[in-house]
């Protein structure tokens, strides 16, 4: 394992409650406190102290989010943060998922349906990789983490090491890499293929952007060659490289032949037990479905839905907890839950749902009792594997004041930038569509944001399409928006190209909005999750990252949650304000560096990309496209071709402006 110490790169110094927050979580950490919460403000660099931990604790740490945006925002500042660290992103790699179901009363049986972003499932092979080759790694994830991926053992005992120099007999070296679920293919050269022309074989891991050329002489590997997979320039030549496996639920032949003979014990007690109570129905639909399925394993290796044969593969028993990211991680990670009052429950609140659907599917003969072991962690597993854990929070939960004495929760309240909790103003909902749009151009008038939240998608999208009526450059923003897409939506606001965001809960929680002064808050007097005092709290914050920052909320009425939020902010103003007094601080905008971060999460991105002007930039893709046309003209392909072309036009136009 390469051995790296963690940098932490700043130009800033702790400073405000930073130095305080620090040394206190530092001494409960070294005390052996499983559980300590950092209640910080908005804006008050909670990111920054986590940084300054990780430094001086030297851990491998696991940063847990509760939604892939706010997951994809702070990986981008671990990234600067840690620039000569490996600094990953781990969320759910499904843009659409529709799981495997059956409806008894209909007799529907629906078929699991998932679109998975090959972007995002690029970002957890450079993850896991990272973990089991380098200690410095820092995970920014999902709960997603805490769903079964497949043995870390075996997927690291079945990586191929690959030495310049040496011998490798073709037919046995090709054959190691199907073993891995690497696919062998002619044209279409995509993460976890690899082809072969004459003595030539390229590997693209599914890890990244880079792909491997290996060069031999009959036998003897003369030359291993790093290359962009999409357009082959070389960047280096290597001694020596280590491929992991194409896919996460790989494991040994050995091991295969092995659990074969388990489900086929299982599937014959099973059928037996399904007759016995008279449901011959079920017994013959699991006998074809389980048949094929182990056809499948003894003659490729891997099947579709081999996640519910993990007890098998894995030699387990029933009841066994999944293997997860978190089995990657060395025994002594550290784990930060950021926003945890929605992060924790929301890791408590997955086992069940997942439980009743599996138990239909089983009970009706669709599936082996077995795939109820391919599950998430319970809490009570989830707890066990984590040693230490901070959780990060504005508005702390029920579970972390039950797990955390007063003297465990380090407050953090003043910014270093003393910016003060914004201002809050209550206003009636009578013409408040064209009283918030006159606030909306004012704020536009000195070249800030503005955030507007609603209760429903619906009214979010109204609101947005009115706006753009209005002449502004507004988008909405909620859950149905693809995870990439809402980065990007994000990113255009602080670039200015959009003015207004509309949104629902997806604007509360950890976004870093500096050029954002404007919060208003529609239906703050309705009852529910979205307007509750911590809800609202995480709203207030948005603002607190702007010296202009203030909130407008439109209700009719004052409720307790409003009543609460309000107080509370009272009570933060008047510290913040008596501590800027003290120290002769005058409250500054947040100046923050705008970063695509839908680029910057892979480690495996090509080389030097970003430093290229944007005129190279567009030139590089060019080539790229350029590359595909004539590949996809050769197999008679003329469609493709053809918008090929047409991308390929635009993109010359906006080179020559």
């Amino acid at each position: 394992m390469d051995r790296r110490d963690f940098k932490l790169v700043s130009d800033f110094q702790p400073t405000g409650d930073q130095p305080r927050a620090i040394e206190a979580l530092m001494s409960g950490l070294k005390n052996g406190l499983r559980h300590q919460t950092m209640l910080g403000a908005t804006g008050t660099g909670k990111t920054f102290t986590m940084a300054n931990i990780i430094q001086q604790t030297q851990r491998p740490t696991l940063i847990l989010a509760h939604n892939k945006t706010l997951a994809a925002q702070l990986c981008s500042e671990f990234q600067q943060f840690f620039p000569e660290n490996a600094v990953n992103y781990f969320v759910s790699y499904y843009d659409y998922y529709q799981p495997e179901a059956y409806m008894p009363r209909t007799d529907t049986y629906i078929e699991k349906e998932a679109t998975i972003n090959e972007e995002i499932a690029k970002f957890r092979h450079a993850a896991t990789q990272n973990l089991l080759t380098r200690n410095d790694c820092i995970i920014v994830s999902s709960v997603s983490c805490i769903y079964g991926i497949g043995d870390a053992q075996d997927y690291k005992k079945l990586a191929i090491e690959i030495k310049s120099g040496q011998d490798y007999p073709r037919k046995e070296f090709l054959t190691s890499l199907v073993d891995i679920q690497y696919q062998r293919v002619k044209s279409d050269f995509e993460r976890g293929t690899f082809e072969v022309l004459g003595d030539v074989i390229t590997i693209f891991p599914p890890s990244g952007d880079i792909a491997f050329q290996l060069e031999f002489w009959g036998d003897s590997l003369e030359k291993i060659t790093e290359i962009d997979a999409f357009t082959s320039e070389v960047f280096r030549e290597l001694d020596d490289i280590l491929i992991f496996p194409a896919k996460h639920n790989v494991t040994t032949r050995e091991r295969i032949e092995g659990s074969i003979a388990g489900i086929e014990t299982d599937l014959e007690l099973r059928i037996a037990e399904l007759q016995k109570i008279g449901n011959p129905l079920a017994a013959h639909r699991l006998q074809q479905r389980a048949r094929y399925d182990v056809e499948m394993l003894r003659e490729v290796g891997y099947v579709s839905g081999v996640e519910n044969y993990t007890r098998y593969l894995s030699d387990g028993v029933p009841g066994d907890p999944p293997t997860t990211l978190m089995d990657y991680f060395p025994p002594d990670f550290l784990c930060f839950i950021d926003e945890s009052h929605i992060t924790v429950p929301q890791i408590g609140g997955m086992y069940n749902g997942n439980l009743s659907r599996k138990q239909t599917l089983i009970e009706h003969g669709f599936r082996l009792p077995s795939a109820i072991d391919n599950r998430p962690l319970k809490f009570s597993e989830f707890e066990k594997k984590v040693t230490q854990a901070v959780y990060v929070s504005a508005t702390p939960g029920k579970y972390e004041y039950e797990h955390c004495p007063k003297s465990e929760i380090v407050e953090q309240i003043i910014r270093p930038t003393g910016l003060l909790d914004p201002p809050i103003e209550v206003r009636s909902t009578k013409n408040q569509i064209d009283n918030l749009l006159e606030e909306i151009r004012k704020t536009l008038a000195k070249n800030q944001r503005v955030l507007v939240t609603t209760v429903t998608k619906k009214s979010a999208e109204d609101l947005a399409e009115y706006f753009v009526e209005a002449g502004l450059k507004a988008k909405y923003l909620h859950s149905e928006i693809e995870t990439l897409e809402r980065i990007e939506i994000l990113r255009e606001l602080r670039e200015g190209k959009i003015e207004v965001v509309v949104g629902i809960n997806l604007l509360r929680e950890g976004l870093d909005l500096p050029e954002v002064s404007l919060i208003c808050i529609l239906d703050a007097d309705k009852q529910g999750f979205l307007r509750s005092r911590d809800a609202l709290l995480q709203v207030i914050g948005r603002a607190a990252r702007n010296s202009d920052g203030h909130v407008v909320m439109y209700a009719d009425r004052m409720t307790d949650a409003m009543k609460a939020a309000i107080s509370e902010t009272d009570r933060r103003r008047k510290i913040q304000i008596a501590y800027n007094k003290k120290h002769g601080i005058t409250p500054m905008t947040i100046i923050k560096k705008i970063v695509d971060i839908s680029r910057d999460l892979s480690s495996g991105k090509p080389r030097n990309f970003e430093k290229l002007t944007k005129k190279d930039q567009i030139g590089r893709m060019i080539v790229e496209l350029e590359l595909e046309m004539d590949i996809v003209t050769q197999n008679l392909d003329f469609e493709r071709a053809a918008i090929l072309r047409d991308q390929t036009e635009e993109l010359e136009k906006k080179l020559r402006k």
